[in-house]
């Protein structure tokens, strides 16, 4: 009796285990032997070594700050009071500041120890009055893209670094000359945290009270601008193919809690949008998040959308700037800046990509098309020697054509 009752028991186990087999394989099988069978969506959970679409991205970041704002929603957490008053005080522009390099040039009425010239402003006035003034060498500026990976970049399956503290990495940066540096706060995307913001900006102030701290982030939702400003990053950047028609409010947010922007742009469009926007800052992106493919011209095509040299506008490149001579490039045809991730976390090759932007000056925008981009000049604007291409000299019998 109780023999027969075990082999019914178990006959009834082997058959939901066949029916839950069958239903499993059915739900996963992207192709259905049964042609009345409703197809369903297979899901597959991503795992760090591969590559997360953009709108995946957005979903899951949407879903964490709502859990985030959740923690932050008494009205005396400190994040909530930062986006709550309006900054009275006038801002420091710290990364204005430093995307200008103005504490390099006591010329600078913005350098804090700019002392006046009665001669350099007449000259200067003089050439305000033939709309020259801002026609003069440039100094672009060097930042520096901090994470261990990208799943929303070129190279998905790629660890570009190991480091346990975000802040010593930007430290030595910044020790290097790097003007600015972006902490990654995302950690499926790139590796990083609010904890490592924090520390970067500790670090990063310790040795420099010029250099400028950016929160990297996908964001998403305004709350993310007050962690921002209450973790004391100078910046914060703000993606236009996620934000879209939102960009605005999340501009005015900031501006109203005196934290600085840098848009970042891939389209014609975008970066029109941007403009329409006043952004001080736009930052063309080779790589089209949305599309996942890279354009390793599409910077320098949209360079001439921006104002010339010294203008209202601090204009930065990136997106597989991987070589200083591509560096360059972008510098040569009117960018203020350029910023680096992957070639240089982890790389020995740092220094020599700081030095590249930081050792020279660059002409200004509006000769960008005058086929003067081989000419290189030192800080104080004289032509370096060495060997280069395409470069006219005097026994040149085509240097006046």
């Amino acid at each position: 009796m109780l023999l027969a009752q075990a082999e019914t028991i178990l006959v009834c186990l082997t058959a939901i285990a066949v029916v839950e087999a069958f239903v499993s394989q059915d739900r996963l099988s992207p192709t259905r032997t049964n042609p009345f069978a409703k197809p369903q969506t297979r899901v597959v959970t991503a795992t760090r070594s591969s590559q997360e679409d953009l709108y995946a991205a957005v979903h899951r970041k949407e879903y964490e700050m709502k859990q985030v704002k959740q923690v932050h929603r008494k009205t005396t957490d400190p994040v909530v009071v930062v986006m709550s008053y309006a900054q009275e005080t006038p801002s420091k522009m710290r990364l204005a500041k430093a995307l200008r390099r103005v504490y390099e040039d006591d010329s600078n009425p913005a350098n804090p120890n700019f002392v006046g010239n009665k001669e350099k402003s007449d000259r200067d006035q003089k050439l305000q009055e033939y709309g020259l003034a801002e026609m003069g060498m440039r100094r672009a500026s060097f930042l520096v893209d901090i994470k261990r990976f990208s799943r929303l970049g070129q190279h998905p399956m790629e660890n570009y670094c190991s480091f346990d503290d975000a802040g010593r990495v930007a430290s030595a940066m910044v020790q290097l000359g790097a003007d600015a540096v972006f902490i990654n706060t995302d950690y499926p995307a790139y590796g990083g945290d609010m904890t490592e913001l924090k520390s970067a900006v500790k670090a990063v102030r310790s040795v420099s009270e010029t250099a400028a701290v950016v929160m990297k982030d996908i964001v998403v939702d305004e709350i993310q601008l007050g962690l921002a400003k209450e973790a004391g990053a100078d910046g914060i950047l703000l993606m236009s193919s996620v934000l879209g028609p939102s960009l605005e409010n999340f501009l005015d947010l900031a501006t109203t809690i005196g934290l600085e922007t840098i848009v970042e742009c891939h389209t014609k469009a975008e970066a029109e949008r941007a403009l329409e926007l006043m952004a001080p800052n736009i930052m063309i992106n080779n790589y089209d998040r949305i599309t996942q493919t890279y354009y390793p011209n599409q910077a320098v095509q949209l360079a001439g959308l921006f104002p010339g040299s010294g203008g209202p506008i601090i204009t930065l490149a990136t997106g597989g700037i991987d070589t200083t001579e591509n560096m360059k490039r972008h510098l040569s045809v009117g960018y203020d800046a350029v910023l680096v991730g992957r070639a240089v976390m982890g790389s020995p090759r740092a220094p020599e990509f700081i030095r590249t932007v930081r050792d020279r000056t660059l002409l200004p925008a509006e000769l960008s098309a005058w086929g003067l981009e081989e000419v290189e000049f030192d800080p104080d604007g004289n032509v370096m020697s060495g060997p280069k291409k395409d470069i006219l000299n005097d026994s040149d019998p085509n240097v006046l054509q």
